[in-house]
C-alpha cells in the first residue's frame, strides 16, 4: 500500500536536480503531476554550508525532502581526491538531514552506494553485511560518507520518530552521467572511450585491471522508479521488511556481468572493432559486487530495463548531448 505523500500539492525538495539520479526522479514527479518540485543549482545553495542550508529549509518548508546530492566519481577520482570525497559527503548528509529534520521534514530519502559494504563481502550482497569488514580501499572515504548518511537516518527515526529512509543502489549508468574519461565511473568512461577510438580508428582500447571484476548496472531511470517506490510505501509495509538499526534497502537488478563482458557489449554498441587489451598493473577493485535485491522484490518492484537495452538508450542520449561534454 502506499500512503500517497507524493501528491501534485507536495512540496518535495530534491538535492542535487542536476545530477544523473536527481534529474530522473525530477522528470518522474514531473511526469506524476507533482507541480511544487524544488530545485536549486549549487551556485544558489551549497550544501556544505551549514547557515545557507538552514535558510534554505526554514523559508521553503518542504513536506519531502530527496537526497540526491554528492561528490561522485570512478577508482581514479576517489583515488585522487579522497579529502573532498569523504568532507563534501559528510557535510551535505548532515545538513540536509539535520536542517529537514529542524523545519520539520517528516518524509526524507537518502540515496547511497553499494560500496558501503566490505570488499569482501559474501555474494549477492545483503543489507546485513553493512559493517561486517573491511572497506574496497580505493573508495573507503566515500563509502564511510555514505554509511554516516544511513547511520543518521537510522538516528533521526529512533530519537524522533521522523521516517526517513536510505536506498542503496548498484553501479548507475544513463542520460546525464558523468562521461569524463578518468573521473567517471567504470561504464560511462568506457562507452566515451570507445565511442572515440571507434570513431578516430583506433586500433585498440586499454582498460585498467583485469577485466574480470563482475559489477551490476542499473538503468538511472529504474533507480529513479525505485526511490519513489520506496518513499510511497506505507510506514507499515515499510517496517515489516526492514529493521530498526537496518533501514536500508538495496535496489539493483539481481545480475551482474564481468568488466570484459562489459566492454565487449560497448565496444559493440559503439562500433568498436579494434583490440581491447587490459592494464593489470592498475587496481581490479572489489572482485564482484552483486545486491540481494530480495526485500525490494518483497515488498513488489523489479528493474525493467535491461542492460543491452539500457547500453543502447544511453549511447544514443550521449551522440545527442556529444558536443555538450565537459572535457
Amino acid at each position: 500500500m502506499t500512503r500517497g505523500i507524493l501528491t501534485p500539492d507536495s512540496r518535495i525538495y530534491v538535492a542535487g536536480h542536476r545530477g544523473m539520479v536527481g534529474s530522473a526522479i525530477v522528470r518522474q514527479l514531473a511526469s506524476r503531476g507533482c507541480r511544487h518540485i524544488l530545485t536549486r543549482t549549487h551556485a544558489e545553495l551549497d550544501l556544505t554550508d551549514q547557515g545557507a542550508v538552514m535558510a534554505f529549509m526554514a523559508q521553503e518548508k518542504p513536506d519531502v525532502v530527496v537526497l540526491a546530492a554528492a561528490k561522485v566519481g570512478g577508482i581514479h577520482a576517489n583515488n585522487t581526491y579522497p579529502a573532498e570525497f569523504i568532507y563534501e559527503n559528510l557535510m551535505m548528509e548532515a545538513n540536509v538531514i539535520h536542517q529537514a529534520f529542524r523545519a520539520g521534514v517528516k518524509h526524507l530519502l537518502f540515496l547511497g552506494s553499494s560500496c558501503i559494504y566490505p570488499k569482501l563481502a559474501a555474494q549477492p550482497m545483503t543489507e546485513a553485511a553493512l559493517l561486517t569488514g573491511t572497506l574496497e580501499p580505493t573508495n573507503e572515504p566515500y563509502a564511510i560518507a555514505k554509511i554516516a548518511g544511513i547511520k543518521l537516518c537510522e538516528s533521526y527515526n529512533r530519537q524522533y520518530g521522523t521516517d526517513y529512509r536510505s536506498v542503496m543502489p548498484t553501479n548507475l549508468y544513463g542520460p546525464n552521467d558523468n562521461f569524463h574519461p578518468e573521473n567517471s565511473h567504470v561504464l560511462p568512461a568506457l562507452l566515451r572511450r570507445f565511442h572515440e577510438a571507434a570513431k578516430g580508428g583506433a586500433d585498440v582500447v586499454t582498460i585498467w585491471g583485469t577485466g574480470t571484476p563482475k559489477r551490476e548496472f542499473l538503468h538511472v531511470d529504474d533507480m529513479a522508479a525505485a526511490s519513489l517506490f520506496v518513499l510511497e510505501l506505507d510506514r507499515g509495509s515499510y517496517a515489516a521488511n526492514t529493521q530498526p538499526m537496518l533501514s536500508h534497502i538495496n535496489v539493483g537488478t539481481g545480475r551482474d556481468v564481468s568488466i570484459r563482458e562489459l566492454a565487449e557489449m560497448i565496444a559493440a554498441v559503439t562500433g568498436f572493432r579494434g583490440r581491447i587489451d587490459f592494464d593489470t598493473s592498475k587496481p581490479d577493485g572489489a572482485p564482484r559486487k552483486l545486491l540481494d535485491v530480495s526485500r525490494l522484490a518483497t515488498m513488489g518492484w523489479r528493474a525493467g530495463i535491461d542492460l543491452p537495452a539500457g547500453l543502447a538508450s544511453t549511447y544514443e542520449w550521449f551522440l545527442t548531448h556529444a558536443a555538450d561534454m565537459r572535457t
